[in-house]
Parts: C-alpha cells; sequence; structure tokens
C-alpha cells in the first residue's frame, strides 16, 4: 500500500471519529436542554425547544457534509483533521441551534436568561475560531464557510426570538435578510447581464457587525428596558442596512465603469 493510501486511510478514518464525536456532543447538548427545560417548564415547551433546535442543529450538521469537500487549506492542501478551530465554529452553530429552539417557547423564571447567554456565548466565541485558525496554519476554506453560515444564521435566529417575545420590534428583521436580499440582489444583477466587481474593503463593516451581535445580546437580556431597546433599535439598525445597500452598489457599479 502506498503512503498516499496509507495518509487517505488515516484521515477518513480520522474524520469519521470527529464526526462521530461531534454528533455524540450535539446530540448531549440537545438531551441536557430537553431535560433541564422538562424540570423546570412544561414537557410540551420542552418539546417545542428541542425540536426547533434539533432542526437547525442537523441543518448545520447538513451543511458541513456537504461542504466537506472544502476541507483544505486556502492553497488547496487537505487537512487531516477537523481542527481546532472548526470545532469551535461547530460549537458556536450548536449552541445557536439551542437558541433557535427559543422561538417557539414561552419561559419565564431563570430560563428565560436561556437566548441572552446562548446569543452572547455565541458572539464571544466569534472571531475566537478565526483567530486560532491563523495563530495555529490551519485556516481552511470550510471553516470560512462555516463561520459566514453561522454569522448569516446568528442574525436571522437572534433577532427572530427577541421579536417573537416582544424584545425587539418586527422591524427590526429587516437586518436579518439583508444579506439574503445582498446577495439575490446580485444574483438578479447577473440574471441582467451585470457582472459582479469585488467587494471594496471597510472600516466600518466588521465594527457594524459586532455592535448588531452586542445590540441583539443586550436585547434578549430579561432585565433589559424594553422601551429603551425599541428607542435604541433604528439608531443601532439603519447603518447596517445603509452599509449592505452600499456594498451592493459598489459591486454592481463596478462592471458598469468597465
Amino acid at each position: 500500500m502506498s503512503i498516499d493510501a496509507v495518509t487517505g486511510w488515516v484521515r477518513s478514518r480520522r474524520l469519521a471519529a470527529e464526526g462521530i464525536l461531534s454528533c455524540v456532543v450535539a446530540s448531549a447538548f440537545l438531551a441536557t436542554g430537553y431535560r433541564t427545560i422538562s424540570a423546570l417548564s412544561a414537557h410540551s415547551t420542552a418539546i417545542r425547544w428541542v425540536s426547533l433546535a434539533g432542526i437547525l442543529t442537523a441543518a448545520m450538521a447538513g451543511f458541513v457534509v456537504f461542504h466537506r469537500g472544502n476541507l483544505r487549506r486556502p492553497n488547496g492542501m487537505r487537512v487531516h483533521s477537523i481542527g481546532l478551530a472548526n470545532a469551535l465554529t461547530l460549537v458556536r452553530a450548536l449552541v445557536l441551534g439551542g437558541v433557535a429552539g427559543f422561538v417557539l417557547v414561552d419561559v419565564d423564571g431563570v430560563l428565560s436568561w436561556g437566548p441572552a447567554l446562548g446569543y452572547g456565548t455565541v458572539v464571544l466565541l466569534d472571531g475566537l475560531d478565526g483567530a486560532v485558525a491563523r495563530s495555529v496554519g490551519m485556516e481552511t476554506r470550510l471553516g470560512a464557510r462555516l463561520d459566514m453560515a453561522v454569522d448569516t444564521t446568528g442574525f436571522l435566529v437572534g433577532p427572530l426570538v427577541a421579536v417573537m417575545w416582544g424584545l425587539l420590534p418586527a422591524w427590526y428583521l429587516t437586518l436579518s435578510f439583508a444579506r439574503y436580499a445582498y446577495r439575490g440582489g446580485c444574483v438578479l444583477f447577473r440574471w441582467w447581464g451585470g457582472e459582479i466587481g469585488p467587494l471594496p474593503p471597510s472600516r466600518v463593516r466588521r465594527p457594524l457587525s459586532g455592535l448588531q451581535m452586542g445590540f441583539i445580546t443586550g436585547a434578549l437580556v430579561p432585565i433589559a428596558p424594553t422601551h429603551l431597546v425599541w428607542t435604541v433599535a433604528p439608531v443601532v439598525l439603519v447603518p447596517s442596512l445603509v452599509v449592505f445597500a452600499r456594498d451592493w452598489i459598489a459591486v454592481t457599479v463596478h462592471s458598469s465603469e468597465e
């Protein structure tokens, strides 16, 4: 057996073992959440939570499986392990699934802190996975795709829970769909015969994203004054929407000038 064949066999076995471990951890997380909510609230509440949390967790797992061919470094070299950085991103995805479970759940007491603590954890870990990947030289294409997917999903799940709980106004969900509108606008522009140019660098894009994450986390905190949150919401929201519109104009005007 050649060295390449042995290396491929070892790689596949290691990735299979890591995949099984990930499934075990995810199952344990969902089971623990189900038992906790059952003990502190109604059984039907726990069923709704685990159903929604399980759906998003399964969707994220499917995303990883679908893009598993991108478990490569930026230069195209294959890696032999999910790695610590991707593992941290998977933890973010799993916790975000737990937050999603609260969309149709009405709880009080200590459970009402669940969305804020869960989303806050996702926010705190954001950037850490990328920093770890860069520090150990294990950046992968899969990691970049998964990180973007978790960020995008987080901007949907967090505000949706807050809106369903009356903590944010419904129009704040325009933030959740802004990225999809941007991508859809790019697709339509190509369909009309246009060419999408490169997205220009921005000094405000990342800080605004961090501001949104922090604001959403604060809005989910049970003791946060709702009237104040609703008052501040448009001040936080409008700049991000303006940046999305500016970015779309930038990538579409590019092709018109060439």
